[in-house]
């Protein structure tokens, strides 16, 4: 399809553009379908075992009996096989499922799980602006697919002194957040004592996968909604925001 680029001084020109991968991505814990996320379909493995630890289906990787990712006729399927205690509460957690949507959730029946509070954040040391802008710096240089199609969301981790350590990119934010997170679990990784920055919106999911997955600082390029920062307020995680290549706010640090 030719694509054709209209300029304020009346000029049209074909252009090519790349466009960001999105496919429906279904996940199935020992043989129970989950959910199905629209997603870009790299890193799967990543993505699985992420999703799995903030779901709280698995506490780290080594509860991952088996992963098997096929490419079907209308996306992909991730199955996996988990043990442990979260595979006994598989089945309740499928049926709340039904109930929920792929922007958080719905229904009177899940106002208590959005108020239950999260773990506390393990005690840290505060972060300083120039760490965090040394990583913003270095940020574009590890987002191939963001560079290629200007529509992909990423999550890194960064070292505590601003190093670059993991990126992971996908069409959707808490994808991106969820392949980090699993990125770093299955090397063994944690966290901690570095930060995680994130091209996303703040919302509080991205506050509950944070905590959920261990870490003590959340730096984002946008701000923050407000059920966000009373979430990162009650765990006790720095929360930075609106980061810019010159400024950043510290929002509970």
């Amino acid at each position: 399809m030719p694509i054709l680029e209209h300029a304020a001084d009346g000029s049209v020109r074909p252009i090519a553009r790349t466009w960001v991968p999105e496919v429906p991505v279904a996940l199935e814990f020992n043989g129970l379908a989950y959910a199905v996320m629209m997603a870009t379909p790299r890193d799967l493995e990543d993505f699985a075992t992420g999703f799995a630890i903030c779901e709280g289906l698995v506490s780290d990787p080594h509860q991952i009996a088996d992963l098997a990712i096929a490419e079907v006729e209308n996306g992909w399927v991730v199955r996996t096989m988990i043990e442990g205690l979260g595979a006994d509460k598989l089945g309740e957690r499928v049926r709340a499922r039904v109930a929920e949507s792929s922007c958080g959730l719905c229904g009177i029946d899940n106002l208590e799980v959005v108020a239950r509070p999260l773990p506390a954040v393990a005690p840290h040391a505060p972060l300083s602006g120039a760490v965090i802008f040394r990583a913003l710096a270095a940020l574009r240089d590890h987002q191939p697919l963001g560079r290629e199609t200007n529509a992909a969301h990423a999550a890194a981790y960064a070292e505590a002194e601003g190093r670059i350590a993991c990126v992971r990119e996908d069409v959707g934010r808490h994808n991106a957040l969820d392949k980090l997170i699993g990125a770093r679990a299955r090397a063994g990784l944690a966290l901690s004592p570095g930060f995680i920055l994130s091209t996303a919106r703040c919302s509080y999911e991205i506050v509950e996968k944070a905590v959920k997955a261990g870490a003590t600082t959340l730096v984002t390029v946008s701000l923050p909604t407000s059920m966000a920062v009373s979430r990162a307020a009650a765990a006790g995680l720095s929360l930075w925001a609106l980061a810019r290549d010159d400024s950043v706010l510290a929002v509970t640090a």
